[in-house]
């Protein structure tokens, strides 16, 4: 666990980046999930949440709320891979995504902050 920085984690899985690694690879976000690891850019990322909560709505709609073993298709923005979840791993991994972007985008929030703060202490 020394070569990675986690960014969310919960039962379902972890996400990461790895502290040292090719270069291509070194904005990926790495999710990790069920013994599958999957790479993708932040925006990559985002479009995997569509793609969840899509599964996640057609499996309510079309499903009886009794049955949480139904089995939903769940793409993701790699065309040739797709998954087969039910209820309970869509919701894991929605979370996970989740938490995940919401981490993002707090670290992305408190560098802005601090940088303006810095700039604001250096023109005095």
């Amino acid at each position: 666990m020394d070569d990675i920085t986690v960014i969310y984690r919960n039962d379902f899985g972890l996400v990461f980046w790895w502290k040292r690694c090719a270069v291509e690879d070194y904005k990926k976000i790495n999710l990790v999930f069920n013994n599958t690891a999957l790479h993708f850019t932040a925006l990559e990322l985002l479009t995997f949440l569509q793609h969840i909560e899509t599964s996640i709505n057609k499996l309510i709609t079309t499903c009886n709320s009794n049955n949480q073993e139904q089995l939903m298709l769940l793409e993701t923005p790699a065309p040739q891979v797709s998954f087969v979840l039910n209820y309970e791993d869509l919701i894991g991994i929605e979370n996970l995504v989740i938490g995940t972007l919401y981490e993002l985008e707090l670290n992305t929030g408190l560098k802005h902050y601090k940088n303006q703060n810095t700039n604001r202490k250096n023109k005095f």
